[in-house]
This record gives C-alpha cells, sequence and structure tokens, in this order.
C-alpha cells in the first residue's frame, strides 16, 4: 500500500512539474512574441517619422502625384492612429494597414524615376536611402517575430499544451504577414524571345503543369511535362551527329626521267 502512494505521488509530481514546464514555456514564448514586435514597432514609428518629410520634398518637384502623395499621408496617419490606440501591439487591421502603407511607399519611390530633378536632390536621396534601410529592417524583424509566432502557435495547438493554453487564457498570436499580391509575384526575367529558340526545343513548362502531382498526397506526374522530340538536335547540338568523312589526299605527278639532249658543236671560223 505504501509503495502505492509513493507511485501515486511521484506521478502527480512528474505531471505538475511538466505543467509548470509548459507554463513557463508559454510565458518565453509570450515575452519573445513582445520583443520581437517591440523591435518591428520601433521600425514602424521611425517610418512614421520619414514619410512626411518625403512627402514633401517630392510635392515640391512631382505636383503630378497628389493622388499617390495623398494616399501614402492618409495610409500613414491611419496606421499611426491605430497604433497609439493600441499601445503599439499588433492587430490584424493594423498589419494590414501597415503592409498597405509599403506598398504605397514603394510606388511612391517608383513614380519619382520620372523626374529627373528630384532624383538628384540631396534631401530625397537622403530620405530614400533612410526609407530603404527602415523598409529592410521591418522585413528582416517581420521574419524574426513571424518565425516566434509560429512556435508560440504550435504550442498552443498542439496535445497536451492546449489544455493548458486553454486554463490559463493563452491564445493563439497574429502573424505580420505580406498579403499582398504584388509583392508575392515572383519578378518576370526574359533574356530572349521564344521565336530565338531552335526549332524542335522543349517549351518551358508552364505554372499548371509545375502544380501537377505536388499535392501532399500525390506522386509526381511526368505525364504532366512535355516530352522532347526524338527527332530533335540534343541539348548544345545543332544536328544530329554525322559519321565524319575523309577525302583521300591528292596523288603528286609521277617524276618524269629527263630527257638527253645531244650536245651541239659550232665548226670554228674559216681563216
Amino acid at each position: 500500500m505504501l509503495w502505492f502512494f509513493l507511485i501515486l505521488l511521484l506521478v502527480v509530481l512528474g505531471i505538475g512539474f511538466y505543467a509548470v514546464s509548459l507554463y513557463n514555456g508559454f510565458v518565453r514564448s509570450r515575452n519573445l512574441i513582445q520583443e520581437s514586435w517591440r523591435q518591428i514597432d520601433v521600425e514602424l514609428n521611425r517610418r512614421y517619422d520619414l514619410i512626411p518629410n518625403l512627402v514633401e520634398t517630392v510635392r515640391a518637384y512631382a505636383a503630378h502625384e497628389r493622388n499617390t502623395l495623398e494616399g501614402v499621408t492618409r495610409l500613414r496617419n491611419q496606421a499611426a492612429a491605430l497604433a497609439q490606440a493600441g499601445g503599439g501591439a499588433v492587430t490584424q487591421e493594423r498589419a494590414q494597414v501597415e503592409e498597405q502603407l509599403s506598398g504605397a511607399v514603394r510606388n511612391l519611390l517608383v513614380s519619382v524615376e520620372a523626374y529627373p530633378e528630384l532624383k538628384s536632390n540631396v534631401n530625397f536621396l537622403e530620405l530614400q536611402r533612410e526609407l530603404t534601410a527602415t523598409e529592410d529592417r521591418i522585413a528582416a524583424g517581420r521574419r524574426f517575430y513571424n518565425a516566434n509566432v509560429r512556435n508560440y502557435n504550435t504550442q498552443v495547438e498542439s496535445f497536451p499544451s492546449n489544455i493548458l493554453a486553454g486554463m490559463f487564457k493563452f491564445e493563439k498570436a497574429t502573424y505580420f504577414e505580406v498579403n499582398e499580391a504584388a509583392v508575392r509575384q515572383a519578378p518576370k526575367v526574359r533574356f530572349g524571345e521564344i521565336s530565338d529558340r531552335p526549332e524542335g526545343a522543349v517549351p518551358e513548362p508552364t505554372n499548371d503543369q509545375l502544380a501537377a502531382g505536388s499535392q501532399p498526397s500525390a506522386l509526381p506526374n511526368p505525364q504532366a511535362y512535355p516530352q522532347a522530340n526524338p527527332a530533335a538536335p540534343a541539348p548544345g547540338e545543332f544536328g544530329a551527329p554525322q559519321p565524319p568523312t575523309y577525302a583521300p589526299p591528292p596523288q603528286a605527278p609521277a617524276p618524269q626521267p629527263p630527257t638527253y639532249q645531244p650536245p651541239t658543236y659550232q665548226q670554228p671560223p674559216q681563216q
């Protein structure tokens, strides 16, 4: 009977230590998420300070970009208001507005390419450099933040840690994602026209063909790709290989024996 209580006590203590470990893990993950978001929030606030100066500089040289400037200003004010209302915390609404603001700033920097005088302005170049560096730090901080959110949300949803998460109200964190289609679209790079390809070459697979068989439960489908033409030349060749032909070297004429010519004598003159 004593052994039974000792075993039961050890089991209860083990479960208790495991629960404490899970709880402390939730706290560490939550604090890490908050710390990583504060780093992003610092860069976002720095962007709030840079954008008004950029807008004023562009407005002095590019009056035709009025709609673009108004859109950037509106999104900047909306993002700053959401940051102040939420106490600097991340929300889905703020993440969407910040993402739209990033796209608007990129469009503004692209549109000024039509104004050579603006591109040579020292103040604009400095603002552009600082904004570009700020956007790079925001992107790096977003990757670090989303990695921490992924680990935390995995703990919240996994068994048996999800039981403890429900008991102590550990809710899933919000990702700071980029859902803009223009940002996710890969750039198209063309080094030549399709008409430059040799006749009979295998065309590039399309996106639908690349996606064939990519489902988790499906095997690759080789038939989704275009098959090579057996009569077509191999890569790097210009035609089917032909056996080498050799022409006999030209024959030199046979040497002819010299012909003997008898000497001729002249008679001496008579006295």
